[in-house]
């Protein structure tokens, strides 16, 4: 099964614009050197999934020597709406950089942002990633059945949280999972956080009963004894979490997977795409990044260029109509 996740949130888009970089603030990599100069924004809080990503991405790149100095900075808000605006209005910028994912263009309609994906320019589609149910080390929930026993006793009472605003994949995810085992989706207690590192203190603290997010969100405080991972929403086991069970092994007939990509500003020239698209192939294809993706339990989905822009036309246009037929846009 194929879920297609969105985001949502609060109706509002910040106009921001920034210095475009000179050329001679940037190497291009032509000439064997190592580019120089970029940077890219992440639109959610530290911590999250697309912060991962994109810390990882940069640092992959310094370690091939494929390029120094890349600078990794946040700008949260509005679902990622706007980082979405930031990277709009920087037009012709083609040293900037955005992380994404589904969640940015679910909020793009949802927040009635002026500011769209389709305006952008798609560099590459990076990585899919399969959802997680988590509780904290101590909670009464041992298996993925204690908790949904529970929850269906009290839907409203078990609360759970996700790193997006309602409509995005971490809203999704519980509420397709709600209608998976039988309960009303209107129903659920859902509390939302901006990004994986807002939730996971919520997690920690008890403020939520469960968290569903990407899996690999929590890896470092699973390994720490500090979360619980109950189930995971791919088809088949994730090698980083080896013993946990997917849904459908626990006899749950939901699969749930997410993506995460790289943006730029619209208006870039075709030398500075050349440079961000060859960076990111020679990124892809470093043993570097392999460790990444084996260590993190990413799946690879790497895809540059028009045949990514292609994709996410189609998931622009997927996204306007679920959110239409739920009701979010």
């Amino acid at each position: 099964m194929l879920f297609i996740s969105v985001a949502a949130a609060t109706a509002f888009a910040l106009a921001a614009c920034g210095a475009t970089a000179g050329k001679e603030d940037a190497g291009s990599g032509d000439d064997g050197q190592p580019v120089s100069g970029l940077r890219i924004m992440v639109p959610n809080s530290p911590g999250g999934g697309y912060d991962t990503t994109a810390r990882t991405a940069a640092k992959v790149m310094e370690d091939a020597k494929i390029a120094t100095g890349v600078q990794v900075f946040n700008l949260p808000g509005a679902g990622g709406t706007v980082g979405l605006q930031r990277t709009v209005n920087e037009k012709g910028n083609g040293k900037l950089a955005m992380q994404m994912g589904l969640g940015v263009v679910g909020a793009s309609y949802t927040s009635k942002s002026s500011a769209t994906l389709t305006q952008t320019t798609p560099l590459a589609k990076m990585i899919e990633e399969a959802g997680a149910i988590v509780v904290p080390k101590d909670s009464p929930y041992r298996t993925i059945g204690d908790l949904v026993a529970a929850w269906k006793a009290d839907p409203k009472g078990v609360a759970v949280g996700g790193g997006s605003s309602p409509g995005g994949p971490d809203h999704l995810l519980p509420m397709q999972l709600a209608r998976a085992v039988g309960i009303d989706p209107r129903q659920v207690n859902f509390v939302s956080y901006d990004g994986g590192g807002e939730l996971l203190p919520a997690v920690l603290g008890g403020k939520v009963a469960f968290g569903a997010s990407g899996f690999g969100e929590f890896l470092d405080q699973v390994e720490a004894g500090q979360i619980r991972v109950l189930a995971v929403t791919s088809e088949q086991p994730i090698e980083a979490l080896k013993d946990v069970p997917t849904l459908t092994s626990a006899g749950i007939g939901l699969v749930f997977t997410n993506w995460r990509g790289i943006v730029a500003p619209p208006g870039i020239s075709d030398a500075d795409k050349k440079v961000w698209i060859d960076a990111l192939t020679k990124m892809h294809d470093s043993d570097e990044w392999k460790a990444e993706l084996a260590k993190r339990g990413w799946t690879d989905a790497f895809v540059t260029g028009d045949e990514f822009a292609t994709f996410l036309t189609e998931q622009d246009r997927a996204v306007a109509e679920l959110l239409k037929q739920l009701g979010l846009a």
